[in-house]
């Protein structure tokens, strides 16, 4: 697996912040352990992911969400066992609507839709700037802040760390993973 497919943000960035080496093992654990625990979190590999496959409940409705985006292609959607045409049965946007064309709604129904499409975004350059900022802080705390230590002394210096910080889930980790985490096939 290739750095931009393992990692969700470049280990030079966390390499210059912290004044290590880039291929540091703890550092790119602390990388790793942090991609995983957000993608874990969102339920999704966040990187691109070809001709991903869902069963979907229709919606009743003419929009409906696809549960991961952005989407780059979506190559089939069948519905009931009928395959439906791109630009007369249905049209999609990046940002994951699946729209039913000609006055028509999806059906009510449960599992009646299967939509193979494609999803993610391709390496660090592509990744939004708030999940690589997440994870780069989850990773620095990863490796600077004792595991279940709130407050240390040194020297007449005293530093207290909030519980947010040890654990991971800071206000900005909180909002990247509410932002991408896989959403349910509501109406658009």
């Amino acid at each position: 697996m290739a750095a931009e497919d393992e990692f969700l943000a470049d280990p030079a960035e966390l390499a210059a912040k912290l004044g290590r080496s880039e291929d540091d093992p703890k550092l790119l654990y602390a990388l790793r352990a942090a991609s995983r625990r957000f993608r874990g979190q969102v339920h999704h590999p966040v990187t691109f992911v070809a001709d991903d496959v869902v069963v979907l409940d229709g919606s009743g409705r003419e929009s409906l969400l696809l549960p991961v985006w952005p989407v780059t292609a979506v190559s089939a959607v069948v519905l009931d066992g009928t395959e439906l045409v791109e630009g007369t049965d249905y049209n999609w946007s990046d940002a994951g609507i699946l729209r039913r064309l000609g006055c028509l709604h999806w059906p009510d129904r449960l599992r009646c839709l299967q939509v193979t499409y494609s999803h993610g975004w391709n390496g660090w350059s592509e990744i939004p700037g708030d999940i690589q900022e997440a994870v780069l802080e989850r990773a620095e705390a990863g490796l600077t802040i004792p595991v279940g230590v709130q407050s240390k002394a040194v020297g007449g210096q005293s530093v207290t760390f909030g519980a947010q910080a040890a654990a991971g889930a800071t206000e900005a980790w909180t909002k990247a993973v509410d932002r991408y985490k896989v959403r349910a096939s509501a109406e658009a």
